[in-house]
């Protein structure tokens, strides 16, 4: 390992040969040593997902053009990607993680199921500071100039600030030109919800299946939120804890419950 350079792990949820982690490698390849580690297959909406009862393959693959860029592919979840980097590859923490480029939307309550957003946070358990990264651009051609753009900035940003522990960001980028795009907003995660519908349908040998489908409520009313952000052109930034307790909701309890 080159220990002049910081050390940048990439993953994601697509697998390893998606255009959006392309993308990500050359926008920061120049910036420290690329390690990147991600999943054989896409593994969309895993969440964090991590396997327990098989075995894990990991192999060393030439995907990504460059100088300092080391690749690998891993049989498990973005989540096991992280693990397996870690203990396997790297033997330390790097000095930071990227997770992305993903393409569509992780904002809001997408965030619980996003393997995405998953390996990002497997990353900042360790103490890795880590970004997770999403373009709103859900098409295998879509153009990850302006994503990009964005994931090299925070990346800058990230490198040269010693950051607190276990900082994780949601980052989220609207589908704009470079010429329309108003820049990065840091933001809250909205209120919205997925409403599900399964809609029945029947397989050519008579077996009954279902398709979700479903729409995307939005039911925020105060300003400042990341589809908001999003809606007016810019990239929505949210730092997102790793710590999942309701204090607020921890103190009710201890006032109205007696234990």
């Amino acid at each position: 390992m080159n220990k002049q350079k910081p050390v940048i792990l990439i993953t994601n949820d697509d697998g390893i040969t998606s255009p959006g982690i392309l993308a990500l490698v050359e926008a920061v390849k120049d910036l420290g040593q690329v390690i990147v580690v991600a999943p054989d297959s896409p593994q969309s909406g895993m969440g964090h997902a991590i396997t327990i009862g098989d075995p894990l393959r990991l192999n060393k693959v030439h995907v990504f053009e460059g100088e300092g860029v080391e690749s690998w592919q891993c049989s498990g979840t973005p989540a096991d990607c992280v693990k397996l980097a870690r203990d396997k590859i790297l033997h330390k923490r790097p000095d930071i993680c990227l997770s992305g480029i993903n393409h569509g939307a992780n904002h809001s309550i997408n965030i619980i199921y996003s393997g995405t957003m998953s390996a990002a946070m497997e990353a900042a358990i360790e103490g890795v500071p880590s970004i997770g990264l999403s373009l709103l651009d859900y098409k295998f051609d879509a153009d990850f100039t302006v994503a990009g753009m964005v994931a090299r900035d925070l990346t800058q940003r990230m490198l040269a600030q010693k950051m607190p522990p276990h900082i994780l960001l949601n980052v989220n980028i609207p589908i704009v030109t470079k010429e329309t795009f108003k820049g990065m907003k840091i933001c809250r995660q909205a209120n919205a919800r997925w409403a599900e519908e399964f809609e029945h349908r029947v397989d050519p040998r008579g077996k009954d299946y279902y398709w979700m489908t479903g729409k995307f409520i939005f039911m925020d009313k105060e300003p400042g939120t990341d589809v908001d952000a999003l809606n007016e052109g810019f990239a929505s930034i949210v730092p997102i804890k790793i710590d999942f307790t309701d204090l607020k909701m921890k103190e009710w309890l201890e006032s109205e419950w007696d234990l």
